[in-house]
C-alpha cells in the first residue's frame, strides 16, 4: 500500500497545499491524434490531486481519483474491460507486473528511446521502478520516498553519541541507549510494513540487490539464498538485544505512536520513509523547527556484498497506459510530458514532494525545508539501485504471506530459518 494513503497529512508542508489548490498548474500541451480525450485514474491525495487534475485537463484528459484499497480493486476489475482508464496510476514493480504479464499495458520503451531528452530527464534508479523484463511500462509522475534513519539530536547529545555509519555502530548504540534508560529505536510493531524496512536494507547490504530481484522474478526458491537467512538472523539479533524495547508490538504508526515516542525523546532513532519529516513537522513542529531532528543513510554492513549507496522505499508513482485505450497517442504525449513540465514539477515541490527529475535540486534549494529535501534528492541521485518496498514489488498473495512471516519473526514466534523455509515453500 502507498505510505501516502496511510498518512495523508504527511505530504503537506505547512500551508502550501492551499496555495497549490488555488493556483494549480497549466499542464502540458494536448496531443493531436490517437483518439482524442483520455481518462486518467489516480489515488486520492489531498495535496497532489489539484496538480494532477490541472495537468490532465491541460492535456485534454480528465482525472478520477479513488481511495487506496477501492482503487486497487476497481483497477483490477476494469483494466481489461471497456471501462478501463486510458492512463492509470501505479507503484511499479510487482503491482504493475501483474498487468504487464496479462498483456494489458502499453510498452513505453520506444517512447523513451526515441526521446533521449525525456529518458535523461529522470533519475535512472527511479525510472527503473517501472522496468519489467528489460522494458519500460510506466513513467514517473510523483515524488520519491526513500527510507532513511532518523535520530533525535537531543537524545544523542545527552548520551554523547554520534549517528551510526556501520551496523556495529548501531548495535553499540543500542547498548549505550539501553544503559541510559532510553529505548534505542522506535518501532510501530502493530504494522508489519514498518518492520519490513529493516530486513529490506539488511538483505540488500548483505547480499546485494540481485538477491531480492531473483525472489521477485524467479519465484519462492530465491528465499533460500544464504543472504536471506543472514539478514533474518540480524533482525533477530537486533530484537533480542533490545533494540526496539519491549512494547513495540503494541505501538502503531497511523495514530502517531512511534513518531510521538521518538519526538518526545523516549526513543533515540526511527527507521522510516522520508514522509516522517513532514509527519513530524505537523505533529511535533517544534521538534523539527528547533533543529532536533536528524537523519542519516542506513548503516553499511562490513563484509556484505551490497552497495552502501542503495536505497529502499517507495521509488515513485507511475503513469502507465492500457492497451485497450482508443487514445494511446494522446495518452503517450501526456505521460511523457507530465513530470517533464516545469510548472507541474514546481507545483509538486510546493506541495512538499521531491520530484524524480534531473535538475530538480536547484528548485528544491529555493523551497521550504531545503536542507532536508535536497539531501533526499542527493541520496536517490547517487543510488545505483532504488529497491521498491517488497510488499509492493511482490504480488498481493506473496506480499501478504511475507509480511505475516516477518511479523512472526519480530515477535519471536518464528526463527530466522523458519522464516526462510516458510517463504521458500511458496
Amino acid at each position: 500500500m502507498s505510505r501516502r494513503s496511510r498518512t495523508q497529512a504527511l505530504i503537506t508542508l505547512v500551508a502550501m497545499v492551499a496555495a497549490v489548490a488555488a493556483c494549480g498548474t497549466s499542464g502540458p500541451t494536448a496531443g493531436s491524434g490517437g483518439g482524442g480525450p483520455f481518462k486518467v485514474w489516480a489515488l486520492q491525495d489531498k495535496a497532489l490531486n489539484p496538480v494532477e487534475k490541472s495537468s490532465a485537463e491541460g492535456a485534454g484528459g480528465t482525472l478520477e481519483t479513488f481511495g487506496n484499497d477501492p482503487y486497487k480493486q476497481k483497477l483490477r476489475v476494469a483494466i481489461g474491460s471497456p471501462n478501463a482508464p486510458d492512463v492509470f496510476f501505479n507503484w511499479g514493480g510487482g503491482n504493475l507486473k501483474e498487468y504487464v504479464d496479462a498483456d494489458k499495458v502499453v510498452d513505453l520503451t520506444s517512447t523513451l528511446d526515441e526521446n533521449k531528452a525525456l529518458k535523461d530527464a529522470f533519475l535512472p534508479s527511479v525510472l527503473d521502478g517501472a522496468k519489467i523484463d528489460g522494458k519500460y511500462y510506466g513513467i514517473p509522475m510523483r515524488g520519491m520516498q526513500p527510507v532513511i534513519l532518523f535520530y533525535n539530536k537531543d537524545v544523542f547529545a545527552a548520551a554523547g553519541a554520534t549517528p551510526p555509519s556501520t551496523w556495529d555502530d548501531l548495535l553499540a548504540l543500542v547498548d549505550k541507549f539501553k544503559g541510559a534508560g532510553v529505548q534505542p529505536i522506535a518501532l510501530a510493531g502493530t504494522q508489519a510494513w514498518t518492520e519490513l524496512m529493516w530486513i529490506e536494507y539488511l538483505l540488500d547490504r548483505q547480499g546485494g540487490s540481485d538477491v531480492f530481484k531473483n525472489i521477485r522474478d524467479k519465484g519462492p526458491s530465491g528465499w533460500k539464498d544464504p543472504a536471506v537467512l543472514q539478514a533474518a538472523t540480524k533482525v533477530k539479533e537486533l530484537v533480542d538485544r533490545g533494540g526496539f524495547g519491549t512494547n513495540y508490538a503494541s505501538v502503531g504508526y497511523d495514530a502517531g505512536g512511534a513518531s510521538t515516542i521518538f519526538a518526545q525523546g523516549k526513543a533515540a532513532m526511527h527507521l522510516m520513509g522520508s514522509w516522517e519529516y513532514t509527519n513530524q513537522l505537523q505533529q511535533s513542529p517544534d521538534f523539527v523547527k528547533n533543529n532536533k531532528l536528524g537523519w542519516v543513510a542506513f548503516p553499511t554492513l562490513p563484509g556484505g556484498k551490497g552497495d552502501a549507496g542503495t536505497v529502499v522505499g517507495n521509488v515513485s508513482n507511475f503513469y502507465s497506459i492500457t492497451k485497450s485505450s482508443k487514445s494511446i497517442d494522446a495518452a503517450k504525449k501526456f505521460v511523457s510530458t507530465a513530470l517533464n513540465d516545469e510548472k507541474y514539477v514546481q507545483s509538486l515541490i510546493d506541495a512538499g514532494d521531491v520530484p524524480a527529475v534531473a535538475g530538480a535540486k536547484e528548485k528544491l534549494a529555493k523551497a521550504a525545508n531545503s536542507e532536508y529535501t535536497t539531501w533526499i534528492y542527493d541520496q536517490v541521485e547517487k543510488a545505483k539501485t532504488f529497491q521498491l518496498s517488497w510488499d509492493q514489488d511482490l504480488t498481493a498473495d506473496q506480499a501478504t504471506k511475507m509480511l505475516t512471516q516477518l511479523q512472526e519473526l519480530f515477535l519471536g514466534k518464528q526463527t530466522p530459518q523458519g522464516f526462510v523455509d516458510a517463504l521458500a515453500a511458496g
